[in-house]
């Protein structure tokens, strides 16, 4: 680790500032521990233009919007925010404590959980604008084109399994191979003769926007325009579990971070949650993610009750000892629920 850098301790580190790793963080605080949230920004939260599926959440709130609320709470709850970047991490020598060394500071933890996500796999341009004709989350977008054309961009058996899916909302779905050769079985292809679903093998050559900015049509490279209100790119996720890999944690083969029930990791200390672990893409999962582990978390920490161990070698909790939270998160607690809080 750099000695030019400044050290933060902490008793909880969140890597990564989306919903996952924002509920993390809301429940370790909330809980008493020490806890920081560093996020380097951006993230396909972050992306969402109107946020679907989410109770409670009104459809024009944007994703910038709600984790901007999310960090407004967290500070209020005295959660440290850092706007960093963490290049690698290590267990210390001495007290193996878990060390992340960001581009600003090393943040040593007890207990550190990886909210890394993951990055949509692109297609090639010439494309619709993302949010406005080009989507990734067919559970989150699916609604948004009921009755309406819509495309299916790709090549693999997940591209023909979507396909099919869209014939629940819609009965004009066309399949765009971009001129690769379709890689799926030949089961999928008989199903796929059996639907009403076009497979267009010719490249994408130009994109036409309404005024609204929305896609109106795709022109290709035969010659021919076809009108859709938007579709879907199926071309897999690259998973950002470099810190997971690190630190020797189990990856599943897919490159997501093995999970138990509440986030665990294979290594002791060490939890992940949101996109970078298996499971669907959704808001609300990822809210249930974040405060499984940030409860389970609270159950490894937390002080009191002791053990019976723990009682024999210490003696009876002294008056003076509790409570067991901080007095720095004690304080801003009681100014919380003294002036106007929940």
């Amino acid at each position: 680790m750099s000695e030019e850098l400044p050290t933060e301790s902490y008793d909880v580190v969140i890597v990564g500032g989306g919903p996952a790793g924002q509920t993390a963080a809301l429940y370790s605080t909330r809980l008493g521990h020490r806890t920081a949230l560093v996020d380097r920004g951006g993230g396909r939260a972050a992306m969402m233009q109107e946020v679907h599926n989410l109770i409670g959440t009104r459809e024009e709130t944007s994703g910038n919007e709600l984790l901007g609320v999310g960090k407004e709470q967290l500070e209020e709850y005295g959660c440290d925010l850092h706007r960093d970047v963490i290049a690698s991490c290590n267990r210390t020598s001495d007290d193996d404590r878990i060390a992340l060394e960001g581009n600003s500071a090393v943040y040593e933890t007890d207990a550190v959980v990886l909210a890394t996500g993951f990055n949509d796999v692109r297609p090639d341009p010439p494309l619709p604008r993302t949010g406005r004709g080009l989507h990734y989350c067919l559970h989150c977008d699916a609604h948004m084109f009921v009755d309406k054309p819509v495309y299916v961009m790709g090549h693999a058996e997940s591209t023909a399994h979507v396909a099919g899916i869209m014939l629940n909302f819609t009965d004009d779905v066309d399949i765009l191979t971009r001129g690769h050769d379709p890689e799926w079985s030949d089961d999928t292809a008989e199903m796929l003769e059996n639907h009403p679903i076009d497979v267009v093998r010719s490249d994408v050559s130009g994109v036409q926007n309404g005024e609204d900015g929305w896609l109106k049509a795709l022109e290709f490279e035969d010659g021919t325009t076809r009108e859709y209100k938007g579709g879907f790119a199926m071309y897999g996720s690259e998973y950002n579990n470099g810190l997971a890999r690190e630190l020797g944690c189990d990856l599943n083969d897919d490159g997501t971070v093995d999970v138990g029930d509440h986030g665990e990791t294979s290594v002791d200390g060490v939890y992940a949650v949101g996109d970078v672990t298996p499971g669907h893409n959704q808001l609300p999962i990822a809210l249930a993610d974040g405060a499984k582990a940030g409860i389970s978390i609270h159950f490894a920490l937390r002080e009191f009750p002791r053990t019976h161990e723990a009682l024999r070698e210490a003696g009876p909790v002294r008056d003076e000892e509790v409570p067991g939270i901080p007095d720095e998160l004690l304080e801003q607690a009681v100014d919380f629920h003294t002036y106007g809080g929940d």
